[in-house]
């Protein structure tokens, strides 16, 4: 067959002190797969008693911010008024539209004898004619497990092995979180137009090409292909539908108009997103230079 791999992305590693971050896309090489234009993975971290993760109110639009961990737990609150816990197995899906602001930060039970954080954190573009929806919040908790002999895979977005979550899709998304034991294998299905894969954990191989740990793997499109793993591993699987309108990233804003992500950045630093409620005293200022960008 044709290589299964049409493109390999290694993220860059910002180091944060007390844990890593590691962004795959955006990146020169690649804005997007599927609706996925904003890919970082985080952990495995134990932090330092008294240390936690306390990320500052912050605005966003035209995008959604999907929240997946593997260990430990974040308090989600945002200008909506909804506040959240998120631990494993559970999805919180923020739908920014038109402007919302967040914040992100360690429970102050996990403060004591250091939080843990392993997890991931994406974005999803909104497509064309929704970018300027409602805001809105969601925490989807039963979402479906699918088990074959060594592997299993729990379903956050999308319909995947015949089981489909019932978190909110936008556009046509996959977003799945395999488990694979010991000579576990599993297909990965041919329907999306654009998929990808990260091996978060241990190792596994695609159609027997192994998988560098945190690189963000492109698959070809149209083939169902075989993610398998000798010694045990975990991998992301995600993509979904391919976006024929450019989408354009500029720090914490998304959309298919530079002029619109202009506004935004007037209106942060004029006062004019709404307030968190709950965790209104802080903030993160606009930066002079922004390190999340798309290319060109």
């Amino acid at each position: 067959m044709t290589d299964p791999v049409i493109q390999t992305i290694t993220p860059s590693t910002h180091d944060l002190g007390a844990f890593q971050v590691r962004r795959a896309i955006p990146s020169r090489q690649r804005t997007m797969v599927g609706p996925f234009i904003f890919v970082d993975q985080f952990g495995p971290a134990h932090l330092p008693d008294g240390a936690a993760m306390d990320v500052r109110p912050h605005p966003h639009i035209n995008l959604a911010t999907v929240t997946w961990l593997f260990e430990g737990a974040i308090e989600h609150r945002d200008s909506l008024g909804s506040f959240a816990t998120i631990r494993p197995g559970q999805v919180n899906l923020m739908t920014a539209g038109r402007g919302i602001v967040h914040s992100e930060r360690s429970p102050a039970s996990e403060r004591p004898g250091g939080p843990r954080l392993y997890g991931m954190q994406t974005w999803l573009a909104l497509p064309d004619g929704c970018e300027e929806i409602d805001p809105a919040f969601e925490q989807v908790t039963d979402l479906p497990l699918v088990e074959d002999g060594c592997a299993s895979a729990r379903v956050i977005m999308g319909t995947l092995w015949g089981a489909t979550a019932r978190t909110t899709q936008h556009a046509a998304t996959i977003y799945a979180e395999i488990v694979l034991a010991p000579a576990g294998a599993l297909p990965i299905e041919a329907e999306a137009d654009e998929r990808a894969v990260m091996l978060v954990g241990g190792e596994a191989s695609i159609e027997g090409q192994p998988l560098g740990l945190y690189d963000l793997v492109v698959l070809a499109p149209g083939a169902e292909l075989r993610l398998s793993s000798d010694r045990g591993g975990r991998v992301m699987l995600m993509g979904g539908e391919a976006f024929t309108t450019p989408r354009h990233v500029w720090w914490n804003f998304v959309s298919s108009s530079r002029d619109r992500i202009n506004q935004a950045k007037h209106d942060w630093e004029g006062g004019r997103f709404p307030k968190v409620p709950g965790d209104e005293e802080e903030f993160i200022p606009l930066p002079r230079i922004a390190t999340t960008v798309s290319y060109p």
